[in-house]
């Protein structure tokens, strides 16, 4: 375990409080169990599919917890863990302009970066318990701790309890939409919350 807070602000005081842990290479074991348990109760919710995960081996895991920040999420009193996220930022390109104008000739500037997040799912067991706004406030806050400019993500169209929770999470439409990659005749809608004034 890499790190670990206790979450509880929002929560019901009768309810245990939800701890989110950022995972790393060493846990991959633990991340891949929750993967592929969110890969074969929602599939239509990632860009990915389980086919491809159950093909990883060890090396595939670390590396992916390696890359960048991967959380879960445990509720005491409740088999764990019971959800996840992650987040990476995602660089301009070359040439591009970030948020401040500036030209972004090497493509690693980071002054309008934006954070993805990515992997986001909750165990149905647990829903409407304050764990997926828990997991969204760790990858929000590292996010803010890389000094990135916004958080963007994608959730698939129809998916309104996840888009409501993210709206609850300070989130609002961009008016973009995408096929879906694991499933093309799913769209996806682009959501953004701006860390900046």
């Amino acid at each position: 375990m890499t790190g670990a807070v206790a979450a509880d602000a929002g929560a019901d005081a009768s309810e245990p409080a939800v701890v989110v842990r950022q995972v790393g290479p060493d846990d991959w074991r633990e991340w891949r169990t929750v993967r592929l348990a969110a890969l074969e109760e929602a599939p239509w919710a990632f860009g990915s599919t389980l086919a491809q995960a159950r093909t990883f081996g060890e090396a595939e895991w670390r590396r992916r917890l390696r890359d960048f920040p991967c959380y879960l999420a445990d509720l005491p009193g409740t088999a764990s863990p019971v959800g996840m996220s992650g987040a990476f930022i995602e660089h301009p390109e070359p040439g591009e302009f970030d948020e401040s104008g500036e030209s972004n000739e090497a493509g690693t500037g980071q002054g309008g970066a934006t954070v993805e997040l990515v992997s986001m799912w909750v165990s149905p067991a647990v829903r409407g318990r304050g764990v997926g706004a828990h997991l969204v406030a760790a990858a929000v806050d590292w996010a803010t701790s890389t000094g990135a400019a916004r958080v963007h993500l994608w959730v698939t169209d129809g998916n309104d309890p996840a888009r409501r929770l993210y709206e609850r999470c300070g989130f609002v439409s961009t008016g973009e939409r995408a096929p879906l990659p694991s499933d093309p005749s799913l769209s996806e809608i682009g959501m953004v919350r701006e860390l900046r004034a």
